[in-house]
């Protein structure tokens, strides 16, 4: 029994020398808090330098106020070009440059009308064109209303769509937290109702506006005919999400009644245009490139504040927050305003056409495009070691609020530069407002908190700090 006793002490010291860590492992972690209290000190500066001496408001508040709304092709929008292009050299970037690209030009022209008449009233609806949609004849459309929730019934309508205006009427699922969720499960017939009934004989389409609440403001937003012949094209537009809870109502006690509208757009030649891009050079790998931006276009109606004019003062402010601190990226860091995102995505894929062409290498890119709300998260498109690696970074972000680092796609500008070792990040701010402007002529200047975008800022420089530091050597590419 006693030399069991002895031997059992024996393995036990045994196992527990075997536990214990070694000077290298002890080195390594040492190593790893002091690193840790570097990186959470240099995320607190960034913080308290957007929060006290940030610019991105008054740059705001310069983009909306003075040249505002700024559709691909229009005169606003090469203002912008000149204006971001200006930003970027007064800011101190190492180098900055124009990136040429053709841009569709679609125009609204003269202000849309639309009503019907019920029960000896004449009632006016909030409306507008939809992006690309064609005009209307000069005299406007007349015809009989028929109601459908979704694309899938509109294609099973058949005969019955003949000569008649289709209403799409799909709300929001309020039910989802996630807004951008509920915006994906409808906006589809915003997009392909015309194509889809149009080959069916509709002479026209308007669909509830791509809103959570109940307004009397219409929703623009881009359109398209798909492959159908040109002779099925109809005219398409938006109406308020109230003139369509009421229309709705209307027709229930009336499916005879008629619908009048009238619009007067139409699409151009293809214009010339630019992405604005500007870098600080990286100071060990200066051919590894991190994107940062957003869009510099925005639809005609409002300002184009949350979509996309936050996006862009706040990727141009991650650039001022590394400089004001001192920090050099030890990778590239390239600022991208891109060009018509709105209505073609022509501008991020010429950007990815001359990052192939001159055979650039990213390691990374952070896109901000959700609205200047409160920050949230990130949402992470990456291979599982990277993914994985981000998430790992949730003790450093969470004491600002940046709870949420979920897998998820990282935004349509970026997302040309999609491979495998290339780590896709899309800024994720509270969603539960942005819907109330977006694509609206509401999306001013005034719905923008200076804190909420400042905030914003110095996320989107936190994760892009962690990721110059620690992105490119978890990967496996090869200096």
């Amino acid at each position: 029994m006693k030399k069991i006793t002895l031997l059992a002490l024996a393995t036990l010291a045994s196992l527990g020398a075997c536990q214990r860590p070694t000077t290298q492992d002890a080195a390594t972690a040492k190593k790893s808090t002091a690193e840790e209290k570097i990186d959470s000190t240099n995320i607190k500066h960034f913080f308290n330098t957007a929060l006290t001496e940030g610019k991105s408001y008054e740059w705001l508040r310069d983009l909306t106020s003075n040249i505002g709304g700024r559709l691909s092709g229009s005169p606003e929008a090469a203002k912008a070009v000149v204006w971001g292009e200006q930003l970027m050299k007064e800011v101190g970037l190492d180098s900055v440059w124009l990136q040429p690209v053709m841009v569709p030009h679609w125009v609204r022209g003269a202000k849309e009308t639309a009503h019907y008449e019920f029960k000896g009233s004449t009632i006016d609806v909030p409306i507008c064109a939809l992006g690309f949609s064609i005009a209307t004849p000069k005299e406007g459309i007349t015809a009989e209303v028929i109601e459908v929730n979704s694309l899938d019934e509109a294609k099973q309508l058949g005969e019955k769509a003949k000569g008649k205006i289709v209403f799409y009427n799909g709300a929001f699922d309020n039910k989802l937290i996630n807004t951008f969720q509920a915006y994906g499960g409808c906006v589809g017939q915003r997009f392909a109702g015309a194509a889809t009934v149009g080959k069916l004989g509709a002479v026209g389409v308007i669909v509830r506006s791509m809103t959570n609440g109940i307004d009397d403001y219409p929703h623009t937003g881009s359109m398209g005919y798909g492959e159908i012949p040109e002779e099925n094209y109809i005219p398409a537009a938006a109406i308020s999400s109230r003139a369509a809870e009421n229309l709705s109502t209307h027709l229930k006690e009336n499916p005879n009644l008629k619908f009048y509208f009238k619009q007067s757009c139409q699409t151009l030649p293809d214009a010339p245009s630019f992405n604005v891009v500007g870098e600080l050079k990286g100071s060990e790998h200066p051919d590894k490139i991190m994107v940062v931006g957003g869009h510099l276009d925005s639809w005609d109606l409002g300002d184009g504040a949350h979509d996309d004019g936050t996006g862009i003062v706040q990727s141009l402010e991650v650039a001022y927050l590394f400089k004001k601190n001192g920090i050099r990226p030890k990778n590239t860091l390239r600022v991208v305003f891109f060009m018509n995102e709105e209505n073609g995505l022509r501008g991020a894929k010429e950007y990815h056409r001359l990052a192939k062409e001159n055979n650039e290498v990213h390691i990374g890119a952070l896109e901000s495009d959700a609205g200047g709300h409160t920050p949230r998260g990130f949402s992470i498109d990456a291979n599982p070691k990277n993914l994985q690696l981000v998430q790992s970074w949730k003790k450093l972000l969470a004491p600002y609020g940046l709870h949420d680092l979920v897998k998820g796609g990282g935004g349509a500008d970026i997302s040309p530069l999609k491979d495998e070792h290339v780590t896709l990040v899309g800024y994720r701010p509270d969603s539960q407002r942005y819907f109330d402007y977006h694509h609206a002529v509401t999306d001013t200047f005034d719905k923008v908190n200076k804190r909420e975008l400042e905030l914003g800022s110095a996320s989107m420089a936190s994760i892009l700090y962690l990721m110059d530091k620690y992105l490119y050597t978890s990967d496996t590419l090869k200096p």
